[in-house]
């Protein structure tokens, strides 16, 4: 079975890996990776059909689950912790599962993604919900724990999505949207924390990200509702509210203390000289986006 899947195959390009120097190891590799953008574009509209379903189902109160075993589900967990900082999202709105648990984010954890029966285990202890969307990422696209997820998420009345680096795949007998990014052989044959790797998180990006722009997380190309939990992400956010309202830095800065540190509010506050309330409000109003708002006329 292994042999058949695309991921598992041997690059003829690399078949003297191991007598190559370190600059022609760089260059093989550079050569691999600028496949990766080309065969995640193929995929285009099964991932832009993967924002519309997720946005569709945060805006009705649902959750977005990635669940995966080694690399996948450290890239799941990875891409989830970051959308709270950058989006300002609660850390249940976007999440994170790994077969093995937490440790299995630092350690291999032999077997973990062979344990089916964990699989529901998890997505019951998480608290699964129809509302939720659950992704399964396998790069092989036939891993046990995965697809077992995905199969009990649908039973639920979940909404699935699945990735995977092979085509076709076992992967998309059971999900509502298939996103198989075929990159070809690895580098070094079987590793698919490279190439796979890689296509991984530039989807798992497109993902987050396109569904906080649907979601009025963004002004322009500009990260308005930012978590400012640290002096770099406090001084994004002052550059933030002195870009958009045309303030200075002392302005912007004694505003978005009025505003709890929100970007969002602050800029509305200052944009239609209301206090913090009024400017939630606003907020709220226009579904979190800005563009209602600050337009003329508005």
């Amino acid at each position: 079975m292994l042999e058949r899947l695309t991921t598992e195959g041997f690059l003829p390009e690399s078949a003297n890996l191991d007598e190559l120097s370190p600059l022609e190891i760089v260059d093989l590799m550079n050569r691999e990776d600028a496949k990766v953008a080309v065969a995640v574009g193929l995929q285009r509209e099964a991932i832009a059909k993967s924002i519309t379903l997720v946005t569709q189902q945060l805006r009705s109160g649902g959750r977005l689950v990635y669940i995966g075993a080694g690399t996948s589900g450290r890239l799941g967990v990875l891409d989830a912790s970051e959308c709270p900082p950058t989006f300002s999202t609660p850390p249940e709105l976007v999440r994170g599962i790994i077969a093995g648990g937490p440790s299995a984010l630092t350690n291999a954890i032999e077997g973990a993604e062979d344990r089916t029966d964990e699989a529901e285990s998890d997505l019951r202890k998480f608290g699964l919900t129809s509302r939720d969307v659950v992704m399964g990422i396998a790069t092989s696209g036939r891993t046990p724990y995965v697809l077992a997820a995905v199969r009990f998420a649908r039973e639920l009345g979940c909404a699935t999505i699945g990735f995977s680096c092979n085509q076709p795949s076992e992967l998309s007998n059971f999900v509502d949207i298939s996103i198989d990014v075929v990159v070809g052989p690895e580098v070094l044959a079987g590793s698919t924390r490279l190439k796979a790797g890689t296509a991984t998180k530039m989807v798992l990006n497109m993902l987050t990200t396109g569904t906080m722009i649907q979601l009025g997380k963004t002004y322009g190309n500009l990260m308005v509702d930012l978590k400012a939990t640290n002096s770099k992400l406090r001084a994004r956010a002052v550059r933030l509210v002195t870009t958009v309202c045309k303030v200075n830095h002392e302005i912007a800065q004694e505003t978005l203390q009025r505003a709890n540190g929100e970007t969002k509010t602050a800029i509305v506050m200052l944009a239609r000289n209301v206090d913090a309330i009024h400017a939630r409000q606003l907020i709220e109003t226009a579904g979190g986006r800005l563009h209602p708002i600050l337009k003329p006329g508005s």
